[in-house]
């Protein structure tokens, strides 16, 4: 069986974001998570999307070095996290002089896709 995975780190988007989307596709096979993440109006379905071709690239890479028959339609996401980053500190005028803090958050993305076993 074929794994591969992809990792995107410090993407400039809070994770909480970036799970409602990813808890979209998982599960899926690859064409109907690229899909679905195609016509998605969030704005972490780009990100994702780019995960998850590299995920699948980096399976057919893997597949074409070693020799072995990979069928591209039957890969599916296997396993789909999206974990909390290194925040930015930034700091933006208040009132009375003082300053207020701003917190930037960032998300690692990591994909695995796997080859369906019934095939």
């Amino acid at each position: 069986m074929t794994e591969a995975r992809a990792i995107q780190r410090t993407t400039r988007q809070s994770p909480y974001k970036m799970r409602l989307v990813i808890d979209q596709i998982r599960g899926l096979g690859v064409n109907d998570a690229l899909a679905l993440l195609k016509f998605s109006k969030k704005h972490a379905a780009t990100q994702i999307s780019k995960v998850l071709s590299s995920a699948v690239a980096n399976a057919e890479q893997a597949a074409r070095s070693s020799n072995a028959a990979l069928d591209v339609d039957a890969l599916y996401v296997k396993h789909a996290i999206v974990n909390e980053g290194p925040k930015l500190k930034r700091w933006t005028p208040a009132a009375m002089g003082r300053a207020t803090p701003m917190i930037k958050r960032t998300s690692h993305v990591e994909i695995v896709v796997a080859e369906k076993e019934g095939r």
